[in-house]
């Protein structure tokens, strides 16, 4: 039975990229309406063609009217906003513009909606207008993030962890950071689309052209391309191989220049989501070279289970999030053992105990990390 309560989400750009709070509201919006609120984070503007990008297209969002909801879609909007939460000023208003924003927006909703934030930046909002509650989504820890105001990130989280009504996290580190706060939470592990990336596109989307230059096999790491990554690690990795390319796709927020220097280490820039499989299929082995840092402990990336989804060999920095499947992939400490695992990989494909191991996947589909997820909604 549709739940008529509607919801007001707080979070990263809606289509933007395919956060796990967008999977999970994507499950919810055939059952009730949503708004989504489109917000900026608390990183301190650079001089450099990224954050330009970025500036150009808040912009245009800013500059375009609010969408109307459309099934499959919510009503999105763009509320213009500061571009810092630093002092009273700044976060004063940015409590202002984001307030009157989804005031506006509450006219046209039927009942007090129940509000979803995944960001820290808008713990000044719990008690401004009508809501049925208040659901913190901690997808990250934001206060070690690269390139992030830390500072603010950790003093507005732990004001939002101390007055919402509900705390869910997606990983036992972050619930043992919540509870440092105060705030016990619900556990809810990223999902997976199955059907999605157990596809083998038999044609080269238009974004992957340029596979074809490269000299194989190829090996794949998807994400935001950044100072999580261990140079290293990837340094000895490209060093060790006899032939191929290490590729990396997928936006660049400013990476260890180093990086990509490196020999036989090319990069592609983003591709859609509907082209992963195919990114998939030309890739030999499916890598995650974290360095092991306070973020990286904390965080649980999406990609594990679609690398492990794909039916790919995957081998991964050995971090909290990967020892749950550490029976389905490979994971290293150092960098010799990495390239290692990899050379390995390239020469032996997935392991039969590995695949069998990878079965538990049947049951982390977002449909029901979804129903979880509006169960705890409503209280």
């Amino acid at each position: 039975m549709p739940d008529p309560t509607p919801l007001v989400v707080f979070s990263d750009d809606w289509g933007r990229h395919p956060s796990s709070c967008q999977h999970l509201i994507s499950h919810l919006l055939p059952t009730r309406p949503v708004v989504w609120v489109n917000t900026i984070g608390t990183r301190p503007p650079r001089l450099d063609r990224a954050t330009l990008a970025r500036v150009v297209e808040k912009l245009k969002q800013w500059g375009r009217p609010p969408s109307p909801a459309q099934a499959p879609a919510p009503r999105v909007l763009n509320p213009r906003m500061w571009p810092s939460f630093r002092g009273r000023f700044a976060r004063g208003l940015n409590r202002h513009v984001l307030g009157r924003a989804v005031r506006a927006a509450l006219a046209d909703l039927a009942a007090p909606p129940v509000v979803v934030t995944t960001l820290p930046i808008t713990a000044d909002l719990v008690g401004t207008f009508p809501a049925a509650r208040w659901v913190y989504y901690c997808v990250d820890d934001f206060a070690v993030w690269p390139g992030l105001d830390g500072r603010t990130m950790r003093d507005m989280e732990a004001e939002l962890a101390a007055k919402v009504d509900a705390v869910v996290a997606v990983s036992e580190t972050l619930q043992r950071h919540l509870a440092a706060l105060g705030r016990p939470s619900h556990l809810l592990t990223h999902g997976v689309d199955l059907d999605h990336f157990r596809r083998t596109p038999e044609v080269l989307p238009e974004s992957l052209r340029r596979l074809d230059a490269l000299a194989g096999p190829l090996v794949v790491f998807w994400g935001v391309i950044d100072r999580r990554m261990d140079t290293e690690f990837v340094r000895v990795l490209a060093a060790s191989l006899d032939a191929g390319t290490v590729l990396l796709v997928g936006p660049q927020d400013d990476p260890d220049p180093a990086l990509l220097a490196l020999p036989r280490v090319a990069t592609l820039p983003p591709v859609p989501y509907a082209d992963l499989p195919a990114l998939a299929a030309r890739a030999a082995v499916l890598v995650m070279p974290y360095a092991d840092l306070p973020v990286t402990r904390a965080m649980q990336p999406l990609k594990l289970k679609e690398y492990l989804a794909t039916g790919k060999p995957v081998v991964v920095r050995e971090l909290p999030a990967t020892r749950e499947w550490s029976d389905c992939l490979d994971a290293a400490a150092t960098p010799a053992a990495f390239a290692a695992a990899v050379r390995e990989r390239l020469a032996t494909g997935v392991p039969a105990a590995q695949a069998d191991g990878r079965k538990r996947l049947n049951a982390e589909g977002w449909a029901a990390k979804a129903a979880q997820f509006a169960a705890w909604l409503n209280g």
